[in-house]
C-alpha cells in the first residue's frame, strides 16, 4: 500500500509505497524540467533534456514535442497531484 506522510505545514515528508515514491520522482523530475527550461542548467550531468523528456513520457505516457519542456511540466504536475489525491483516497 501506498503511503505519504506530511508534516505541520503540510509539505511531504516521507513516500513509502511504489506509487508514492512514483510521486515523488514525478515532482522531482517536474522540478528538474523547470529548471533547465528557466535557466539552462541540468540537475546533473547524466539528466540531460532528452533523458528528462523521455522519463516524462514514461511517467505520464504521453509524448511530447522536441523541447516541449513546461508541457511535460504541466503534465507531470498533474499526474503528480492526480497520484497523490488518489493515495490519500486509498488510505481513508
Amino acid at each position: 500500500m501506498d503511503n505519504i506522510t506530511y508534516d505541520e505545514q503540510g509539505n511531504a515528508r516521507s513516500f513509502s509505497g511504489p506509487g508514492a515514491v512514483d510521486v515523488f520522482a514525478m515532482a522531482v523530475l517536474a522540478s528538474g524540467l523547470r529548471m533547465y527550461a528557466a535557466t539552462g542548467m541540468r540537475p546533473n550531468r547524466a539528466y540531460t533534456p532528452k533523458a528528462m523528456m523521455a522519463a516524462a513520457a514514461r511517467h505520464t505516457g504521453l509524448t511530447f514535442k522536441a523541447r516541449d519542456y513546461m508541457g511535460a511540466v504541466e503534465a507531470l504536475t498533474a499526474r503528480v497531484q492526480a497520484e497523490k489525491a488518489r493515495i490519500a483516497a486509498q488510505g481513508e
